[in-house]
This record gives C-alpha cells, structure tokens and sequence, in this order.
C-alpha cells in the first residue's frame, strides 16, 4: 500500500517553512494541496513548484462536509497508483477537517499515512495576540460552532472563517451570548510579513474587515460577571455566592422544605403568563422557576447529598431512556404511540405499587391529588362510561350539600362539599379539563372583576359602605360587559 504524505505548510509565508519541509516540497513529483490559497505556495510557484489544487471542488458543494469527504475520498484513490504528498495550511491535525476524514479511513484499512507536521498557526496566534494559552483557550470551527459549546471565561479562536457569509455566522452565533459591542479581534496572516491584527465590536465583524483563509477570529475571556449573564455557570455561581458564607443571609437559611412554597407560587404565576401569552412574562417567570431549581441544587450540594451535575444527570438519562424512537430503534408513529412507550418504560423502571393511587397525591393540590386519583381508577374500569353518569352523580351529591347545610352538622357539612368538588373534578376529567387551571382561571377573573369594582367605589365615595349591594353589582356587571369587548 502506497502512503500518503501529509505535510503542513504553516501560517505563514516561505521564510517560516521549516527547511526539510521546504526540500520535500521542491522534490515531490505527485503534490496535491487542499488549496493553493496559501503564501507558500504562491512562493513555491514562482519558484517552478507543480502542484494540483482541490479549489474546484468547493465550486462544486454548497457545504464544507461534503467538499472534505471527496478530498479525502480523491487522495485515497490516488495513492492506489503511487505515493503522494497532500499539503495543506497550517499543521495537518490543527483544525483540518481532510486529514481527520483521512485518519478515519487509515483506522479502517483503506490508506496509510504519513504525517508531517507543519507550523501550527496556533503559536503564531498566540504571539500575535500576546496570550498565555495556559490561562485556557477554546480552539473552534466557525463553519460548525454553537454558542453552547462557548467557554466565557477562556480565550476563545474561531478558525475556518473564509468570508463575509461565514464571519456573518459566527457573529451571530457570539451574539446569543456577549454583547453587540463585545470587543473581537480579526487576525489575519499571523506571524507573517502580512501580518494584521484590527480589533472591532462583535457587531461589525462581519463588515470590518476583508478574510480569507489566514484569517481567525479572537474573543477576550469576559473578565465581568454581569458580561456573562447568558452563561449557565455564571448563574450558578451567583446561586452559590448567595448561599454561601458572605452571601444573603436569607438565602443561607432555607432549606428544600421552607422553599418549597415559593416552587409552587411561581409555578403558578409561570402558568398565568403562559395563559395570558406575555412572552416577555414568560421568559421572566421561567427564570424564577430555575432559581427555585438552582437554589434547591445547591442545598443538595451545600449538604453534600448531591448537586446540579446529579440533576442533568438523572433527568438526561431519563429523556434518553424514555425516548427510544429518538435516542434507539423504537418505532413510534405518533404520539399515541409516544405516550403508550412512556408508560411502558415507566413502570419497568419503578417497582410495582401497592395501589394504583400510590404516588398520585399531590400536597399541594387537592384538586390535582383528587384528578390524579380518578384518573387512575378510570384506567382500570372504576369510572362510568360516559359523562352522563358524572352529571347524575353531581346532582345527587348536590341535593346531599343542600340537605346539610339545612339541618346538619358543620362535620357533614364539610364531608358533603368535599364530595361534591369531587364530583366537579370528575366532570372536568370527562370534559379533559384541568380543574386546577380552571381554578386559577376563575381566580383571575374575579380579582379582575373585583378590582374594577374598587375602582369605581374609589372614584366614587371613596368608601365601600356607602354603596348597596345593588350598585356593586352593577359595577361588576360592567366589569363583564368591559371583558366581552376586549375578548
């Protein structure tokens, strides 16, 4: 099997080409190069250096994936006639797609390789920028690069960034995280004659400056906190600063129990914006809901039972699992199918139960406890076939109340209403409506309602005793009427 010899052709221009490199490339009788975009080989061509370029295949290809599959899948071809020499910028195992598709093939048979190194463009950068890569640095694609996967608080190198459509990517990538006028860094030809650095804001990254394929873009760690805002880490470590033993002395002092009413509350004001459709409220209170999270990770922490990694690591592997049609082979025409899988895989997961109503409680809720439970009965046959049977059951536990309330005592009489709000909760369940949000609902309404009516008694007499029942009630009526307009 004939190798295929990978060398790197640097940063820069002819003057930082190690000299073996320089001799091999004279000697090489069968030279390929991913581009002949580069200063050296410009050098060399003056110099009767021959060599093929791979330019036309990026003509060919609307993306870069596909573009270094046919290189490598072209070199291999090649190399079953005779050994060949592939240059390519930079050093080949530094941010060189080609040659990672090539080691690929070489683990599975199908070539054999020799690297060469090269002047890695990295320690140009470095010296360029004056940068300590010990201090931590992130090294990325900007053809591929996400914002989740960026690193703050580390020196950040943004490789691959050709033109003006791939600096227009990545600007906006770097924008979902810092600021529109975060300091960035465009360096071009590094350690070179040709060498240029200009600093811009993050916004005109992508208008600022011409690049090619020298070009790498730098980002400064955000030294800040409040620049590091849009970072999961920068919030956990406010939620450990807080607690912590020069932090809010409030915060020291809960724990999941005394918290625990605060989880339910903003619960519930989550739930309202969503049925109000305030995005703006939504995002708000869903931020208030993971402090709630965050805080009660960091007392798991804090006591040392467990901690946020335990948290993603349960609930990811949960998703995984529960989830075989995305993450397996599980086939799942729809959701049916979905929720059929789910339920499947949850009771293998869990022990079986002494009763069906076990775990089904819900402390917070008896409205939800009482749903839960009828909803479960219901699965296993316990409930009438259709509605009809709710409604006869309402009106008889109805009449039952009434009965109470006229001549019994306030211990039947709180039994009997128990017994009729169930039957509501069943109603609603044949109905498949939630009776919690249909409380909350009513809630609203009649705090809406009744601060109309406050205000007009305020702009009245000012006083609530000055007015008949009569005239509040017109004042709510109007309330209504007010309501149905804007609905």
């Amino acid at each position: 099997m004939n190798t295929i010899h990978i060398i790197g052709l640097g940063a820069g221009d002819l003057d930082q080409l190690p000299l073996g490199v320089y001799k091999k490339l004279k000697a090489a009788d069968n030279l390929y190069v991913r581009t002949e975009d580069h200063p050296v080989l410009t050098e060399l061509a003056q110099e009767s250096v021959t060599f093929k370029s791979f330019d036309s295949v990026y003509e060919k290809h609307d993306a870069f994936s596909p573009v270094y599959e046919e290189i490598a899948e072209t070199l291999i071809d090649l190399s079953k006639r005779a050994s060949i020499i592939y240059a390519v910028p930079g050093h080949p195992l530094v941010a060189e797609q080609t040659v990672q598709n090539l080691i690929a093939a070489e683990k599975q048979g199908l070539c054999r390789l020799a690297i060469e190194g090269g002047h890695s463009f990295l320690d140009s950068l470095f010296g360029a920028l004056r940068i300590d890569p010990i201090e931590g640095f992130q090294l990325m694609d900007g053809t591929e690069m996400t914002s989740d996967q960026v690193n703050m608080t580390q020196h950040l190198l943004i490789a691959q960034v050709y033109d003006s459509f791939s600096a227009s990517e990545v600007k906006l990538t770097l924008m979902e995280k810092y600021p529109d006028d975060y300091p960035v860094t465009i360096v071009t030809a590094a350690g070179s004659a040709d060498e240029v650095l200009r600093t811009v804001p993050l916004h005109e990254l992508d208008r600022s400056a011409e690049v090619n394929n020298l070009t790498t873009v730098y980002v400064p760690p955000a030294a800040e906190q409040t620049q590091r805002l849009k970072e999961w880490q920068t919030f956990r470590s406010i939620i450990a600063q807080l607690r912590g033993p020069e932090g809010c002395p409030w915060d020291r002092e809960q724990t999941h129990e005394s918290l625990s009413p605060y989880l339910i509350e903003e619960a519930h004001e989550l739930l309202q914006a969503i049925q109000e459709g305030d995005d703006e409220a939504i995002a708000d209170e869903l931020g208030d809901v993971l402090l709630q999270v965050f805080l009660h990770a960091q007392i798991g922490q804090d006591n040392g039972y467990f901690q946020l990694e335990d948290v993603l690591e349960s609930i990811s592997a949960k998703m995984i699992r529960r989830h075989p049609h995305v993450f397996g082979d599980v086939p799942a025409e729809d959701s049916d199918q979905v929720v059929a899988n789910w339920q499947e895989i949850k009771a293998q997961e869990k022990p079986a139960a002494a009763s069906l109503l076990e775990g089904q409680d819900r402390f917070s809720s008896s409205l939800t406890t009482s749903f839960n439970y009828q909803k479960k009965a219901a699965k296993v046959g316990f409930s009438w076939p259709d509605a009809a049977g709710a409604w006869d059951k309402f009106h008889e536990e109805l009449q039952e109340f009434q009965q109470e309330v006229a001549k019994g005592s306030k211990a039947r009489q709180l039994d009997e209403l128990g017994d009729l709000l169930f039957t509501l909760v069943n109603l609603a369940r044949f109905f498949d409506l939630s009776p919690e949000e249909a409380m909350m609902q009513a809630n609203r309404k009649f705090q809406t309602r009744f601060s109309y009516v406050e205000q007009q008694v305020k702009e009245g007499t000012g006083n609530f005793s000055d007015y008949t029942l009569e005239q509040l009630d017109d004042f709510w009526n109007q309330a209504k009427r007010l309501a149905r307009k804007e609905d």
